[in-house]
């Protein structure tokens, strides 16, 4: 007998959740610094990783910068969004 592991509509809201990606756009206004700067103090980047976002952005059109659910990435997408930089929630 083949013992069953649980009801698949028994399964918690929560662990359904959508991951979405925080996605930076390359832009001809902001300065590579001021874009690292942005992902270390808003994203919590380390600086070579910021600097690799930055890179990736300009050479490739966009990079995706910090994934999670909605409500994590919105208040950092406003926040980058207020100091001028290009981005969206995916």
């Amino acid at each position: 007998m083949v013992k069953q592991k649980g009801n698949p509509s028994s399964i918690r809201q929560d662990s359904k959740t959508v991951i979405r990606e925080l996605i930076l756009f390359n832009d001809d206004v902001n300065t590579f610094d001021f874009v690292i700067e942005t992902l270390i103090d808003v994203c919590k980047h380390e600086p070579e990783q910021a600097e690799q976002c930055a890179m990736v952005a300009h050479f490739k059109g966009k990079c995706m910068v910090k994934s999670g659910d909605y409500y994590e990435l919105k208040p950092l997408y406003d926040e980058m969004t207020l100091r001028g930089l290009t981005v969206s929630i995916e």
